[in-house]
């Protein structure tokens, strides 16, 4: 019996399994656990800092706005981000041919799908920051 390309796609996706050294997904499960990742999502799915909970509609930005939104990434790093990110399919890069010229970046569907998830996991460390601190402190002083 022949197989056809969708039967050899399906059986290939089938037999993802980031348990496997050689899977493809143990890569993507890498980039996307980046907390600078995390946090470009957040940003584009227009979630500005220190408003945590409600909705907000997915934005394009500059690269400025991010610089000046992610506290504390180096340039080099922000770059290579965005690179990676547009690369795998889960934002687009816009030139727009203006004096200067003007670059924003915006989540596609599959980046908005992504978001989704890495927006309750950014929610999540800030809702529990207190107990992990206080665990960490009471461990340290058991140890110490």
């Amino acid at each position: 019996m022949a197989t056809t390309r969708a039967d050899e796609k399906a059986q290939a996706k089938a037999e993802y399994d980031a348990f496997l050294a050689a899977c493809p997904s143990r890569q993507l499960l890498d980039r996307i656990s980046d907390k600078w990742v995390v946090l470009v999502l957040c940003a584009l799915g227009g979630e500005a800092s220190g408003q945590s909970g409600a909705a907000h509609a997915p934005k394009a930005m500059r690269y400025s706005e991010l610089a000046r939104l992610l506290a504390g990434v180096s340039q080099k790093m922000l770059t290579q981000t965005l690179r990676a990110l547009e690369r795998d399919g889960l934002l687009t890069r816009t030139v727009t041919p203006t004096v200067p010229v003007t670059v924003t970046y915006e989540l596609t569907d599959l980046g908005l799908s992504l978001h989704h998830v890495t927006r309750g996991l950014r929610q999540w460390a800030q809702t529990h920051m207190d107990q992990v601190l206080a665990s960490r402190a009471k461990r340290d002083a058991e140890a110490g």
